[in-house]
């Protein structure tokens, strides 16, 4: 009983050691650190028409080129523009369920304008089945100089009209998570690339996107940040 009550203290001092040494002063580096536009940037994309689009649940902290090589090299390709001619191919693939790797991806906007690029994995040889990414660069830059990439993973299942719109669109999968896990696992392959999360980025846990599909998430933000780094892009 006496050795018991003598622990007591010593395990007081480690307690303390532990969160004052440890945990505090990693938590307060991770937030006063963090990328600044974090902590301004919406967590949903909106259609030109301003109805609430897809769920933003990945971001990376890098340079373009960073983030293009970490892209290309884990399989993903960069979709063409929406022009007249990309348009009617894909409209000839689905038909035909011929693959179009590049194929467009229709716009949403975050920050006031539409994505800077969006990258695209075939599912198979149909074109109305693919992976795809959305990206937007933040107007900020982090302590080193680099901005933030926000990004909407979701993953298309057919091609159909809008539930909101009536307009020609891609469906989406419901369960935006695993798109951005498959995501997370792809870059994640590429050396010096680093991951964090940051759990309740979303506040609504289920709702429907700007073409009325329904997506349902655990609320969780993927950050991942190019070159040696800690919590969401602090450099070690």
């Amino acid at each position: 009983m006496w050795k018991r009550i003598a622990l007591v203290p010593l395990l007081i001092v480690f307690a303390y050691l532990g969160i004052s040494y440890g945990l505090l002063p990693r938590g307060w580096t991770w937030f006063e650190h963090r990328h600044p536009s974090l902590a301004t940037v919406a967590t949903r994309s909106v259609t030109r028409a301003g109805i609430p689009g897809d769920p933003l649940n990945i971001a990376f902290v890098g340079s373009e080129e960073d983030l293009h090589r970490a892209l290309l090299a884990a399989g993903w390709s960069p979709a063409d523009p929406v022009t007249m001619r990309s348009s009617l191919r894909i409209a000839e693939a689905s038909v035909l369920r011929h693959p179009y790797e590049d194929a467009p991806v229709s716009g949403l906007y975050v920050w006031g304008r539409v994505q800077d690029f969006a990258f695209e994995q075939a599912a198979g040889n149909d074109p109305r089945q693919r992976h795809h990414v959305r990206f937007w660069r933040s107007p900020e830059l982090d302590a080193a100089g680099r901005p933030l990439w926000i990004g909407a993973a979701t993953f298309d299942t057919r091609v159909g009209l809008s539930r909101t719109t009536g307009q020609v669109t891609h469906h989406i999968a419901a369960q935006v998570d695993q798109e951005r896990d498959k995501l997370v696992a792809d870059l994640g392959r590429e050396a010096g690339i680093a991951l964090d999360w940051i759990g309740d980025f979303q506040a609504v846990r289920q709702g429907r996107n700007g073409g009325g599909d329904p997506f349902t998430t655990d609320g969780r933000l993927a950050v991942l940040t190019a070159g040696p780094a800690g919590p969401a892009g602090v450099p070690r």
